[in-house]
Parts: C-alpha cells; structure tokens; sequence
C-alpha cells in the first residue's frame, strides 16, 4: 500500500487528537493530494505533529478513517489479526450462547476498523465493505481472518458505488458454500437468511433486543400492526409471544413470501395472520376508512425511501408518520417508534414524539429506549454511530 501525508487544519486537530476517527472532509488541509482510495495516511496537523493514521476511502460519512493512533503501528495483515482476536473475545458470550447463533462480530469504528461490519452467521461470516478504500485491504482482512477467527465461509456486500444501488455479483468469498436458506436463532427465534441474495439477508441484526421485548413483554393477547414489515421479523416475534393477530404491511412484493417462509419455519399458521402488499402510508388512510385499530403498532421505517407516489425521509416527515400511527393505535396502545437514521440524535428523536401527541391532541407515556445491542460496539469518540433509536409510547 503506498502511504501519504494528510495535513488536518490546525482547528480541526484537537479532534483527532481525542481519537476522532472519522477523517471529514473540512478538516483536510491538502484535499486535492488525495489521488487513490486506500492509499494509508499518515494523518499530521499543519506544524508536523503526528495525530494518527488511517486510510483514504470515500463513503457517504466521509472521506476515510484513522485507525490507530500509535505512530509505529502499521496498517498490514498482522494490525487486522490483531483488532478481530480482540472484537473474537469481547463476543464471547454469543460463541456459547445456542439461543443465539447469529450477530455482529465487527461493527466498524466501533470496533477500531471504520468502513466495515463483519456478522457472524451460524458459522459463516459477511463483510460488509462501505468504500473502494477499505477494500483495498481485502486480501489483509480475509486472511487475518482465516488466522483469527473459526469460521465455515466468507461472504461479502460491496456497498460502496456511486450509484447508490448494491453492487450485485458473486457474494461468495473463501471456504464452505453455505445452503439457503441458512436457519439461524435470534433468542430462540429462528430466522430465514440468505447471505446470496442482493444486499440484504433477511433480518437486521440490531432489531435483536427489541424483537424480544415485543414478544415477551407487548404481545399478548394483542392485536400487532408491523408497518415497513420486511420479511416480518417483528411480527413472528409477537405472533410467538401469543399476540392474538399481527398484521404486517410492506410494499415490496417479495415481503410477502419471505414473510410467509419466517413464520413457517417457526411453526406459526401464516394463513392466521394478515400479510399485506401496500405502500404503508395508502394502508394506514386505508385503516382509518376501515375503522381499524391495533393493540401494538411497529413503526420501523428506512430512514430514507421512495415510492411511486411519495418520497419519505426519517428527519423531515418522521412526525407525520406518527400522527398517522397514533390514530389507529388504541387507548393504552403501544406505539414502537424506531428509527436508524444517524443524524437524528434521540433528543430530536423524542421531539417528533411529542410534536405528534401534541399535534393529535393526544398524551403519551415514554415507557423504555433501546440503542444498538452491546454487540453493535459503538466508539464513544464518534457517539453518531449509535444511529439506533427505539422509543416504546404509550398512548394515553
């Protein structure tokens, strides 16, 4: 790897001083050096002093990441085994736990290693690649794998093209193909994933602490509406916390089969259940015409998604969609308000909350949070990678 310097503007250099591992593009005194994504810099403020070093690789964060603040410690094979034996020891306890066989190994700057996510799968893992720049270590990273840690196969998801669109080829890397769909356990839940097909597998890890407060704490008896439903996780795990129906709505029409597979394979009647096609915000005018109402309402939205008709984005029309929760949400009802959009900090978060119950004319009760899972390791230098946030409301 070839390797340059990056002067950081002197106002910017406390920062990276306290460990910020972010490299932004305001900080960059010579921005127009930066020729070859994964070219190693050596980070420097503009009178010489050493900061840090990291490499070049442009993602929507920014524009690389400092990885070790040790001026001697080289970026190579040997800095990678180093930073997967210790994310290997600090997960443990999920390698022993056979209630659950499948969650984060390597969450990024979390971990010391902006740019990538590694998940650990029943015995096969997927990297997730966020830039061309940490790419570049691929050969490093898979082999400091193979050293490091006890796997079957490697997979991976390039997430990096300007395009915006996942980049579609053979996901398989190195070892034992897996067969799909691979039955994984999320405390006791099984879950259809398959590491082959496009850019998502099946379920969102970081749900996993929810999913299990639902089922054993907001389900029973209740009738459950699961709005940007997915593959329906959710709803299996209220349907398996004996929730009296769930009812789960998505517009992509592949939700329905693979919706109908996860409660399958967890032996729940799927024909007892309601499956619906619709564009979630058509189905919620459809409810109120209908006069529907639910015990127990997800609302777990991308943080950004366009339909034919409507373009949504979590930080301008997230209340919106709350208002249209809370009038078909019954009295004492539950509303599960989530989101994974990093710049919605949970105070603002909260903020759409209240400007909802305020705006409806309705009180509300915030009965508990939720951010990412312990496995999710989030750098408390860069507190924006704890992008989670999961309120369950009350409405009163």
């Amino acid at each position: 790897m070839t390797e340059m310097t990056l002067k950081i503007k002197q106002k910017f250099s406390h920062k990276f001083k306290q460990g910020q591992p972010l490299i932004f593009k305001e900080a960059i005194a010579n921005l127009d050096s930066l020729k070859e994504e994964g070219t190693i810099v050596s980070l420097e403020d503009e009178r010489g002093g050493f900061l840090g070093r990291g490499y070049y690789g442009r993602q929507n964060k920014g524009y690389g990441w400092m990885l070790t603040q040790k001026q001697k410690e080289q970026i190579d094979q040997e800095f990678f085994e180093r930073k997967f034996a210790k994310a290997w020891s600090k997960r443990k306890s999920f390698f022993n736990n056979p209630d659950t066989t499948a969650f984060r190994l390597v969450n990024g700057e979390g971990d010391g290693l902006g740019g990538l996510t590694i998940d650990y799968f029943d015995g096969f893992l997927l990297l997730n690649w966020y830039s061309e720049g940490i790419y570049c270590f691929k050969d490093e990273v898979i082999e400091a794998l193979e050293r490091t840690v006890d796997f079957k196969g490697i997979y991976e998801k390039k997430r990096f093209n300007t395009g915006g669109k996942y980049i579609d080829d053979d996901d398989f890397v190195t070892g034992e193909r897996g067969e799909f769909p691979l039955i994984i356990k999320e405390n006791g839940i099984q879950f259809a994933v398959y590491l082959n097909e496009g850019a998502m597998v099946g379920v969102f890890l970081d749900q996993r602490d929810v999913r299990r407060k639902i089922r054993n704490h907001y389900s029973e008896g209740k009738t459950v509406l699961n709005t940007f439903s997915y593959t329906g996780a959710f709803s299996v795990a209220a349907a398996l916390g004996g929730a009296r129906e769930t009812t789960s709505v998505d517009l992509a029409n592949r939700s329905y089969e693979k919706t109908v597979e996860q409660f399958a394979i967890n032996g729940i009647d799927y024909e007892a259940q309601k499956i619906v096609v619709q564009d979630v915000f058509d189905y919620f005018n459809y409810a109120v015409k209908k006069g529907l109402s639910f015990d127990t309402v997800v609302l777990d939205p991308p943080s950004f998604a366009r339909s034919k008709k409507k373009t949504f984005s979590a930080e301008k029309d997230y209340k919106d969609l709350l208002k249209q929760s809370i009038a078909i949400t019954e009295k004492d009802g539950v509303i599960v308000a989530s989101t994974n959009a990093g710049k919605v900090p949970m105070a603002r978060f909260k903020g759409f909350i209240d400007q909802a119950f305020k705006e409806t004319g309705h009180k509300y009760a915030i009965l508990e949070e939720f951010t990412l899972p312990h496995d999710f390791a989030v750098d408390p230098k860069f507190p924006q990678g704890n992008y989670l946030k999961v309120v369950f409301v009350r409405k009163r």
